[in-house]
């Protein structure tokens, strides 16, 4: 019974951080392509864009430089959260990119939209939700054994 214990401990030790890595992993390449699509079509935004109503401080900014600023901060958060790299910092800045998502573009169905992803109505919230969720995790828990954030700790 001891040797079935030691090695219960063992396996639990090897798999530390191992969920925190696979949200991190998926996560961040969500967001690097959704940074990556913004920067290959130009940095001009295109009028979908340019026509979304922003919340503050978001709405300040001109449409192009905000289209800009958005694909740079989705591509290099995203590359951090791969990395382990200024997690719980990344994983925030995510989080503010995300709800700017929701409050402009996803929120067309209202509250009803939390478990919606795109309807004959208008696009829900659901997917985004999901991602903050993740995000939240991150952001709350840290990046986990497997990281860069960790080892230069050690």
């Amino acid at each position: 019974m001891h040797s079935l214990n030691s090695l219960r401990a063992k396996a639990r030790e090897k798999c530390d951080g191992l969920g925190l890595l696979l949200l991190r992993l998926w996560v961040g390449q969500e967001f690097i392509l959704a940074g990556f699509r913004k920067l290959s079509s130009g940095w001009e935004a295109p009028a979908w864009f340019a026509g979304l109503n922003f919340p503050a401080p978001v709405s300040w900014l001109p449409a192009s430089l905000n289209w800009g600023v958005a694909g740079v901060a989705e591509l290099v958060l995203g590359a951090a959260l791969v990395l382990g790299l200024a997690s719980r910092i990344a994983a925030l800045g995510l989080v503010f990119i995300t709800y700017v998502a929701v409050y402009s573009v996803h929120f067309d169905l209202g509250w009803a939209g939390w478990n919606q992803i795109d309807s004959d109505d208008g696009l829900g919230f659901k997917v985004p939700l999901m991602l903050g969720i993740m995000l939240v995790a991150i952001a709350s828990q840290g990046p986990g054994r497997w990281s860069l954030d960790r080892c230069h700790k050690s």
